[in-house]
């Protein structure tokens, strides 16, 4: 069986995820979403509301929802994933994901694959649909059943 995990903090889990994972599962057997805790960063949505949305768009058992701390070599290890799957808007990303990568094979010999986000989403991130909710934007475009974050407290 081939395993990937799809790390992250996924706040929030965007189009652009989303679609890294329906791609993957071409590709892999199961994947695992890994909702990274960072240890210097304070996410805007609370984990169980992150758990609760990613759910919610990931009906197939083929996709596992988990949360984890510490290095993501020994969370793959952990759950017997060999592969991490990334996904790339731009070289900006692959810059920054390939020393991520190399690090993570020279620590436990984990495999990166990087997959192309699709064109209509490589101007979405995180970050942005962040800064669009606490401006009291709209983040649907952007995030699949964004009403389950948007009607938590």
């Amino acid at each position: 069986m081939k395993r990937a995990f799809f790390p992250g903090s996924f706040d929030p889990f965007t189009k652009g995820h989303e679609a890294i994972v329906h791609k993957g599962l071409d590709l892999f057997d199961e994947i695992i979403i890994a909702i990274g805790m960072h240890s210097t960063k304070q996410p805007l949505f609370a984990l169980s509301q992150r758990e609760q949305h990613i759910r919610s768009i990931f009906t197939t058992p083929r996709v596992t929802i988990i949360s984890f701390t510490g290095l993501t070599v020994d969370a793959c290890k952990k759950h017997g994933c060999s592969q991490i799957l990334r996904g790339l808007r731009d070289t900006k990303d692959f810059q920054y994901e390939r020393s991520i990568a190399h690090m993570n094979h020279s620590l436990g010999g984990i495999e990166t694959v990087f997959l192309l986000t699709d064109l209509t989403y490589s101007a979405i991130n995180s970050t942005i649909v962040r800064e669009i909710y606490w401006n009291k934007g709209d983040i649907a475009p952007f995030v699949t059943n964004a009403q389950l974050l948007i009607n938590e407290p």
